[in-house]
């Protein structure tokens, strides 16, 4: 048993996201957003914390690490969760972060995800990109949607992600889960590949340059429904980021090929609830249109909040009008709302309310 069991078992049983370890600090677990220490452990050393961290790597990541100064994997503990780990170094010497990946995936239902997320999961081909910053539940959001299809229908599901983080058992569908690194070399080559093995969905756990964002494209067009995220924190930004991704004289091209792929894109936030104790789910939906793929050919994306505010019948909603309500409903503090805003005046007379 590695020493660092005992930890991984403390952020589990008191509700914790994840375990910051470093060189000259003692454990820190993030609770419900804040990050606070773990009483009862000293400070670790550079020296005792390798010791520590070596345990959990196999000798080859552990090679990796020292010589490229950072790793990335997956650790599994029985009975209690996986683990995302990314080891680092900072200026004391060796740290890592632990995020917890619970072994039961959750349903959409469960996470209580509008009817609109749902509905992605029966689209038979198009790109869908699920966009937010880091920690804001992207990977939660995706596995239940592969759930679901996984729970509906027979399809070939291929996952490609760097660690792999929810390990799904095969119900209706046959899974294939990659790990870069591990089963590929990259997300480009395993995309390329992923197009030859009969898929039906390809999930992309990051499409992290543009060769990754155009082969996703090319298999959405190829009748694929490929899943992607990006850190963009609404739905223009999300367009204008993968359309800025290409050099100036390929974008007009690229736009008329994201046109035509385009399914939805989900951009979601994570906010605490007023007591502290819980955190919810915000969602920006935009959903393909007979008038969206025209906006995107022209790059014309101040037009997309248009597009969402008549597209609430379909499910549509813009970021801000969800944080609104929710602030009005006390379901998350004005405050939090305001930071979070795109249009912030619209939140200044609630936070001057008090309310």
């Amino acid at each position: 048993m590695a020493r660092l069991d005992t930890l991984f078992r403390y952020l589990k049983d008191n509700g914790g996201s994840d375990l910051h370890l470093a060189a000259g600090n003692q454990p820190h677990l993030r609770q419900h957003g804040e990050v606070k220490p773990i009483a009862g452990w000293d400070v670790f050393s550079d020296e005792s914390l390798r010791e520590h961290l070596k345990e959990l790597a196999t000798e080859t990541q552990w090679k990796h690490y020292e010589s490229n100064l950072d790793l990335d994997f997956a650790y599994s503990l029985s009975g209690v969760a996986r683990f995302r780990a990314n080891y680092f170094n900072q200026e004391r010497g060796a740290a890592a972060v632990f995020r917890i990946i619970p072994e039961k995936i959750r349903t959409l239902e469960e996470l209580k995800a509008p009817p609109a997320i749902a509905a992605l999961g029966d689209l038979e081909q198009g790109l869908v990109l699920v966009t937010g910053p880091t920690g804001s539940g992207k990977s939660t959001t995706l596995a239940g949607i592969i759930d679901l299809i996984n729970t509906k229908y027979a399809k070939h599901i291929i996952t490609i992600e760097d660690p792999v983080e929810f390990v799904h058992q095969n119900k209706k569908c046959t899974l294939s889960q990659r790990e870069v690194g591990t089963d590929t070399k990259s997300f480009s080559n395993a995309l390329r590949s992923a197009i030859r093995q009969d898929p039906g969905v390809i999930l992309v756990g990051e499409m992290r340059d543009m060769e990754t964002i155009a082969l996703a494209i090319t298999a959405a067009e190829m009748g694929v429904l490929v899943f992607g995220t990006l850190h963009t924190n609404n739905a223009a930004k999300t367009i204008d980021r993968v359309i800025d991704a290409f050099p100036t004289d390929q974008q007009q091209q690229v736009r008329t090929m994201l046109s035509e792929s385009l399914a939805a894109v989900v951009s979601q936030l994570l906010l605490k609830t007023p007591d502290g104790r819980g955190r919810v789910a915000v969602h920006e939906i935009l959903l393909k249109t007979p008038g969206l793929p025209n906006i995107i050919r022209e790059g014309n994306t101040p037009m997309i909040n248009s597009i969402i505010q008549s597209g609430k019948g379909q499910g549509m909603q813009a970021m801000d009008d969800v944080l609104f309500t929710l602030a009005k409903d006390g379901k998350v503090s004005p405050e939090d709302a305001f930071h979070k805003a795109n249009a912030k005046q619209r939140f200044e007379p609630m936070l001057a309310a008090g309310h």
